[in-house]
């Protein structure tokens, strides 16, 4: 392989070779078993090779990272015996039903980190040395490298698709007499590009495929990050077989899907956007270039419901008694790492009342029903597109259903149903035709790190946002829907130009929740500006409290979008923990596309953006391809000294506060809605300074009703003041019904009580830390504390003096959210991290803010 990696650094491989062969469609056939929490099954891949390396040598540059620099250890296959086979006794059950015989019940040979240590115990096939060092002979086999981590690889084979019924007429014989490779590669290329208007033709020879006899096992081995595979005599990629089918379980410990409990007790298992992204659920090619469609069965116990990134509304299949099975697919090609499956005793929660208006505008659109008058031509490779229906680029509101643990189906009827419509017309309004046909959203369990997360089709919410007024709610809502087209539609070529994606989304939200709540202009500018403002303040403190590389939204500079010659990369600093508290991509690509938005004028600038969405739809993207589209759209007078150069320098590649924005900072007044929470924060610190005994005659003050970002910029204020007594955090916690406020509110809430030792709502701390925090964190919180914290007649006065004795946290035992609560509540704490209430001699707090937590995604 062509790159080296340092197990010091914190970058993110990607290690397929996509420059030589892409995965065009995926089919997966798996089971679910909660008891043993694995998933396993079959994955069958199918290939398209690249034309520039037609007759070739293909893999010229792979080589095999062994410790001897010397071989490879490979699966020996068995012979690949190729007779004609009677297509008229074909058994859709073959490839299921061996796998059953073949790897259920032999023991798992596995390492930790997902290579097998003994080859000729894997699968029962023995093993041999085959020599890889490709670039030097010329006449070495072509090694297919996929992106694979925690999995156990039980077998690879090539699959005989020419053993299909009626696979014949994707070749130029009426009758199959000779089967060879080249005929079955032919197939597959033939089935991978067929017409848009042919998908379901083109899916139904997709499954019947992945159900064929396989034809001869193939060579295989697995490292850290891969599972790399070979076949005898195949030298280049047009060789290679464009078929293959992979056995396969996933391991409990696996980093691409969480296996927990959710909010009602039940057992559940998701997908929740690890770093790794997938490659620890199935064998793909992670690189976002490889852009391919899916289709996928999967099996679990009858109580269970399985949702996915699917086009289609699936319903299940009852099977043997006590099973059913799920089948989604999506004909739009996305990269991998956006597949998403959730399965859990998930219900599904429906309005008590539907307007008729909205049944009009949910009708489902299939692909199936397109009308294919091309009102433009699309730039993405072909498929069944939105953008080329009129009728769906009319539909405002898109199919869809809520889903939720029981528990919290009074929650989300009072809260989240009824924002969908609303959001997904906003939406509509302002961008135009969704790209996407229906929607799913998913309230998921507890532990699961961010307020939401959007996929093909699906989105995950945190229960967080349920609680409070729907503020919290719709305004996540709509960064999520914002998603479907800056992230999927419309990715980012290089993963390290995460603001494409982030920036857009924390941008658009804004406008689409001030369109659903059908505010006056000037009023959504108003609570723009105070966004912009909180906004701000979390910037600072993210250039305050974080490395200056991670600061930097486009860290390759001109080597961005650079892979290679095989296709392999590294996403930078894609693994550093630190990583998942940061919010530099979200804050500073906000401010950038707001600075172009008010350069241009919101009207200019909304209409280039569908314009640009219209172009770049079903395509992967670079900053220089948004910013050079953008520039060619400003009228020349508005230009000024804007220029793609000019942005790269000053918002992309630098670390810091962006000058421009800087400049427009210090010289912008305070919006109106900033100004009142000023006012308010005055009348707090004289209440805080009057003493116990008031004079009768004295005025009480008179607080205003502040909206829920006014509170959160309220209270980061008042998080500056060094001390506040007890009776004016009384007074606020009544005054704003603090602890019924939404999470964003809460958490400064805990911050204040925290910092200022205010033990009557020790007990609000510990509800937001389970209720609004990852169940880990509560965990590793709760194996620290053995005792509420709050309760000081529990606390025995000896270990209350020494404060590092039992109750001594390690740092590697806690969640690193639980200890930044911690420091950043407890500023300027250098001995051990324990609760206030232990009575600690920490320093006084500073008058600066501490660091939000609670910021976009990641809290």
């Amino acid at each position: 392989m062509d790159i080296k990696l340092d197990p010091s650094r914190d970058d993110l491989p990607l290690m397929a070779n996509t420059s030589h062969i892409l995965v065009k469609h995926y089919v997966l056939d798996l089971d679910v078993d909660f008891e043993s929490q694995i998933i396993e099954g079959t994955i069958v891949l199918f290939f398209e090779s690249g034309n520039r390396f037609e007759k070739q040598r293909g893999s010229t540059e792979e080589t095999c990272r062994s410790e001897s620099n010397e071989a490879c250890r490979f699966r020996t296959p068995e012979p690949c015996h190729s007779p004609v086979t009677d297509t008229r006794t074909f058994s859709s059950k073959t490839g299921y039903n061996d796998f059953a015989n073949c790897g259920r019940g032999e023991k798992d040979t596995s390492s930790k980190d997902g290579n097998h240590g003994n080859p000729e115990q894997a699968s029962g096939i023995s093993s041999a040395k085959y020599r890889c060092d490709t670039g030097s002979h010329g006449s070495e086999d072509f090694l297919l490298v996929l992106d694979c981590c925690d999995l156990s690889v039980l077998k690879v084979e090539e699959v005989d698709v020419a053993a299909v019924p009626g696979i014949e007429k994707f070749t130029r014989s009426p009758r199959l007499t000779v089967v060879s490779e080249e005929l079955r590669n032919q197939i597959v290329h033939e089935l991978v590009t067929l017409p848009a208007a042919r998908w379901r033709e083109q899916l139904d020879y997709y499954a019947g495929c992945s159900q064929a006899p396989g034809c001869g096992e193939l060579l295989f081995d697995t490292d850290t990050w891969s599972l790399q595979i070979r076949k005898t005599g195949a030298q280049t990629a047009t060789d290679f077989p464009h078929a293959i089918r992979i056995w396969y379980s996933t391991k409990p410990q696996g980093r691409s899907v969480t296996w927990t409990s959710d909010q009602s007790g039940r057992p559940c298992v998701y997908t929740m956007g690890s770093p790794i992204n997938n490659r620890a659920l199935f064998p793909c090619q992670e690189p976002p270039v490889a852009m391919s469609t899916w289709q996928a069965t999967v099996r679990a116990a009858a109580s269970f419901v399985v949702l996915m990134s699917g086009e289609n509304s699936a319903k299940p299949t009852q099977l043997r008694e006590g099973y059913a099975s799920w089948h989604y697919y999506v004909t739009m090609p996305m990269p991998a790492s956006t597949f998403t499956v959730a399965v859990g005793s998930w219900t599904e929660m429906k309005p008590e009342t539907c307007l008729s208006e909205d049944l009009a505008a949910e009708r489902s659109l299939s692909p199936s029903e397109a009308d294919f008058r091309y009102v433009g031509i699309c730039g993405h490779t072909e498929y069944p597109c939105r953008f080329q229906n009129p009728s769906a680029t009319t539909q405002e509101i898109i199919p869809h259903r809520v889903f939720a643990p029981v528990c919290l189906r009074g929650a989300c009827q009072e809260t989240l149903l009824q924002l969908v419509p609303p959001c997904l017309s906003a939406a509509h309004s302002v961008l135009g035709t969704h790209p996407f046909s229906r929607l799913d959203i998913l309230i998921v369990p507890a532990n699961f790190p961010s307020l939401g997360m959007a996929s093909p089709h699906i989105i995950f919410l945190s229960q967080s946002i349920l609680t409070g007024a729907n503020h919290l709610c719709g305004t996540r809502l709509c960064h999520e829907i914002a998603h479907a087209w800056f992230g999927l539609a419309i990715g980012a070529r290089d993963w390290t130009e995460e603001w494409l994606s982030e920036g857009f989304a924390t941008h658009l939200e804004d406008v689409f929740w001030a369109e659903a709540q059908q505010l006056a202009p000037h009023e959504a500018q108003e609570r723009q500006e105070l966004k912009a403002c909180l906004r701000w303040c979390r910037l600072q403190d993210e250039v305050r409290n974080s490395p200056e590389e991670m600061q930097v939204l486009r860290p390759n500079k001109e080597k961005t979008g650079h892979v290679s010659d095989s296709g392999s990369s590294v996403i930078k600093h894609g693994l550093n923990p630190e990583k998942v508290f940061m919010q530099v991509h979200y804050l500073k690509g906000y401010f950038l596309l707001r600075f172009l938005a008010q350069r241009l004028g919101d009207d200019t600038y909304f209409a280039f953006l569908r314009k640009f969405v219209h172009t770049f739809h079903g395509q992967l993207i670079l900053s220089q391809d948004f910013l050079q589209m953008l520039l060619e759209n400003i009228p020349e007078e508005k230009r000024l000294e804007l220029s793609v150069e000019n942005i790269f320098r000053d918002w992309l590649e630098s670390s810091g506060i962006p000058q421009p924005l800087q400049r427009e900072r210090q010289a912008g007044a305070e919006c109106g809605l900033a100004r009142q929470v000023s006012v308010e924060v005055e009348k707090w610190i004289r209440v805080n300074r009057r003493p116990r005994k008031r004079k009768r005659r004295e005025a009480e003050e008179v607080f205003e009703k502040l909206l829920p970002d006014q509170l959160v910029l309220l209270l980061e204020h008042l998080l500056e003041q060094k001390t506040l007594n007890p009776r004016t955090l009384q007074s606020l916690e009544r005054t704003y019904h603090l602890p019924q406020q939404d999470a964003e509110v809460r958490h400064r809430w805990c911050e204040l009580i925290v910092k200022h030792k205010y033990t009557k709502a020790y007990k609000d701390v510990e509800r937001f830390l389970q209720e609004d925090q990852e169940r880990s964190q509560r965990d590793s919180f709760s194996c620290i504390y053995a005792q509420p914290w709050w309760d000081q007649d529990r606390v025995d006065p000896g270990h209350q003096r020494k404060g590092n004795g039992l109750l001594k946290p390690s740092a590697s035992g806690v969640h690193a959210l639980v200890l930044l609560f911690l420091e950043a509540a407890l500023a300027g704490a250098h001995g051990p991290l324990v609760p206030s209430s232990l009575a600690l001699n920490l320093p006084p707090p500073e008058t600066e803010s501490a660091p939000a937590l609670f910021l976009e995604d990641e809290w």
